[in-house]
């Protein structure tokens, strides 16, 4: 893995009354820079756990000018989704085990100018997917069970990684290949050295004195285990 890894900061870990500024601190120049920021969004019904929504997000692309990477832990995505390609987020990532129509999602999507992502959560086989991922942009593969931060990471989801990556390589997907939960210093290589291009990383980043700073020593981490790969 050649390219620059991209760090994706998870705002669930931020201070929610300062989210502007919790954007703003990794906004700097360089490494320290977030390359896209993940939003986590979580309706109480897939998941159990009620965070922000649409509304909340539309604050945000005012605020800043990084990719908005919205994460959709909700029900029915199918109706919900492209609101927030409307809005404007760079890429929106639905839970295959939530959608109806995965495939018209993915194109509903990018007609409305989003990225398209596709979620699969620990215990979801690749497999059954490989087809529907061949019209997403990124493939998010949960290392938690999705609905709450601070979980430890489940190292069995790298096999999943490790075949995407393959399938990738070998011309059979075109996606960035994107991993969330439990991602920190320690973590970081084990996904880097399994094909990881993008890492979300939430207490990791907010839970440092500078997140700015924070971000720059997970992709020197990521760089250097994915390079020795």
């Amino acid at each position: 893995m050649a390219h620059r890894p991209l760090i994706a900061p998870s705002i669930l870990s931020a201070d929610f009354a300062r989210l502007g500024e919790e954007i703003h601190a990794v906004a700097g120049g360089g490494d320290t820079r977030a390359d896209w920021v993940h939003v986590d969004v979580m309706d109480n019904h897939f998941v159990p756990n009620l965070t922000l929504g649409l509304p909340v997000v539309q604050s945000l692309l005012t605020a800043t000018d990084i990719p908005l990477d919205c994460h959709l832990m909700i029900e029915d995505p199918d109706r919900w989704a492209i609101g927030y390609a409307e809005a404007g987020a760079y890429n929106v990532t639905v839970h295959v085990e939530a959608a109806a129509d995965p495939v018209m999602l993915a194109k509903n999507l990018r007609a409305a100018g989003a990225k398209a992502g596709l979620s699969i959560k620990p215990g979801t086989p690749l497999e059954d997917h490989v087809e529907t991922l061949k019209h997403y942009d990124t493939l998010l593969v949960m290392s938690v069970e999705p609905g709450f931060g601070g979980q430890s990471f489940i190292p069995d989801v790298l096999e999943k990684v490790r075949t995407a990556r393959r399938l990738v390589d070998t011309g059979h997907l075109k996606l960035v290949v994107e991993i969330d939960g439990g991602i920190n210093a320690d973590t970081i290589e084990q996904a880097a050295e399994a094909g990881v291009d993008c890492f979300v990383a939430g207490s990791a980043v907010y839970g440092a004195e500078d997140p700015g700073k924070a971000v720059a020593a997970l992709r020197e981490r990521a760089a250097r285990a994915g390079a020795a790969h």
